[in-house]
């Protein structure tokens, strides 16, 4: 990747739901985020970000929401605060990222990826009103407002912590079998840690 990759969390592209803008369905899963600050994160990392804008992928008739986001400890984190500030700071990075995105499966054998909005990447305010959206559809999913299984998907919807949700269980705590010792990135004498934006 040319950024870090994630979602956020408690957010659903709703497969049953046509959005207005993009005429497609959701792809039936949280919005993924990519975060483009110099530090590589590691894997299964939580970050706290900042929200720049967002682009709209269709992949394979579906929507799928990109947020461009920034690790709010970044020391670029204090300059970028809409998507013209990341077009500013970072020329040419969205313009690879929507490249990266359109061609990624077709090694695969699957077709390019096409873009709503003629691939503009939307702005800030934008991209918080589809998070909000993606948010209250996660809400209906979770408290069984939207069905959770139909022919084309089964979520599951187990939960340990949402209040009011028909599917929260209880948690049981975690009985660790086997350790195993891990060595740590940052002490490979290789390790550089972060990505470079030329």
């Amino acid at each position: 990747y040319i950024w870090n990759y994630g979602a956020l969390p408690q957010t659903w592209e709703d497969p049953t739901c046509l959005h207005s803008e993009t005429g497609a369905r959701g792809d039936n899963d949280p919005i993924d985020a990519i975060e483009i600050g110099e530090g590589v994160a590691k894997r299964g990392e939580v970050k706290q970000v900042k929200v720049l804008g967002i682009m709209a992928m269709l992949d394979q008739g579906e929507t799928d929401w990109k947020v461009v986001v920034i690790d709010t400890k970044d020391p670029m984190a204090a300059k970028l605060n809409d998507i013209d500030d990341v077009k500013k700071h970072y020329p040419g990075l969205l313009d690879a990222t929507k490249h990266w995105f359109e061609v990624y499966k077709i090694p695969d054998g699957k077709e390019r990826n096409e873009f709503a909005f003629n691939g503009e990447c939307k702005d800030k305010a934008y991209a918080n009103c589809i998070i909000a959206e993606t948010h209250e559809a996660w809400q209906k999913l979770i408290h069984a407002k939207i069905p959770h299984k139909t022919e084309t998907y089964n979520i599951s919807v187990e939960n340990t912590s949402v209040e009011g949700s028909p599917f929260r269980v209880e948690s049981e705590p975690l009985k660790v079998t086997e350790t195993h010792e891990v060595m740590r990135e940052e002490d490979s004498e290789d390790y550089n840690g972060k990505w470079y934006f030329v």
